[in-house]
């Protein structure tokens, strides 16, 4: 049997690279221009490297009845880990994912295909356009992991754009998003800011050195008209390898305390991260 052997290719956002896990026989890990991006185990979709993903997926987990299948829209989609979770994990699920690099997009169909019949439908478009363009009240879960390089795009930054995603989902459904910043969290701050202006739920998944300022990392921002399983959340996210806590009610809000939405002409991009902050360890 042959041994796997690395890919690169050159991206709309870079140089990408599928790298073989020399542990696990068809698990491959996409990085572009050096930084972590995705992880995928062909063999076992439910396998999660990545803590964010862990996190990402409790909130699919959580998202709706155990098991039924949900519609869900994928901003962002790498090496699509994710949607290949909620695939395994809640069959007959319809999924569109959107990612605006159709190049990385060829690179993950030609060496990570779908299973047939995964209900995943891939397009190669600009996130944000795609959502404004999609049917209202058309998804159960919106899902944002989208960066340009190491930083989340300023167009998905904006209390503009959580209108968007409001839109989109049907009552009661449930928005979350991957985001990275660090002490003094200006930029996640007024994210909780945008979506405390929408939604009148709003919670935060971060491991506590995060939330302390102490490292840069990442945070999962919930938003919804429906409660939010938080206790669910909480037991399920202090588990992890790197237990993380759920912030919500008085702390979130005191957390935000002084932030402002930001609308579409003051959007910027996310913070850029410190050297090393996501570098393969």
């Amino acid at each position: 049997m042959n041994e796997p052997i690395p890919v690169s290719r050159t991206v709309d956002g870079g140089t990408a690279k599928l790298m073989p896990d020399v542990d696990r026989e068809r698990a491959w890990l996409l990085t572009v221009d050096g930084a972590p991006q995705s992880y995928v185990d062909l063999d076992d979709p439910t396998y999660l490297e990545f803590e964010y993903v862990r996190r990402l997926a409790h909130v699919v987990d959580c998202a709706g009845e155990p098991g039924a299948p949900l519609d869900v829209l994928h901003l962002g989609g790498g090496a699509l880990t994710l949607p290949r979770y909620t695939a395994a994990t809640r069959p007959g699920s319809r999924q569109d994912v959107v990612d605006a690099d159709a190049a990385l997009l060829a690179l993950v169909a030609e060496h990570l295909p779908l299973p047939a019949r995964s209900g995943i439908r891939v397009h190669a478009a600009d996130a944000r356009a795609w959502a404004e363009d999609a049917p209202a009240d058309s998804a159960d879960l919106l899902v944002a992991d989208v960066f340009g390089g190491s930083r989340v795009p300023a167009h998905f930054t904006s209390v503009d754009y959580a209108r968007v995603a409001e839109r989109v989902l049907r009552p009661g459904g449930l928005y979350t998003a991957n985001l990275a910043d660090g002490a003094p969290f200006d930029f996640l701050r007024a994210q909780l800011a945008n979506f405390r202006a929408v939604f009148p739920q709003v919670a935060l998944i971060a491991e506590p050195s995060v939330l302390r300022g102490r490292r840069f990392g990442n945070a999962v921002l919930l938003a919804s008209h429906a409660p939010l399983p938080v206790a669910e959340l909480a037991r399920l996210t202090a588990g992890d390898a790197f237990p993380a806590r759920v912030e919500h009610g008085d702390a979130l809000r005191r957390f935000t305390a002084g932030a402002e939405p930001v609308p579409d002409a003051a959007a910027r991009p996310s913070p850029e991260p410190p050297d090393g902050a996501f570098g393969i360890g």
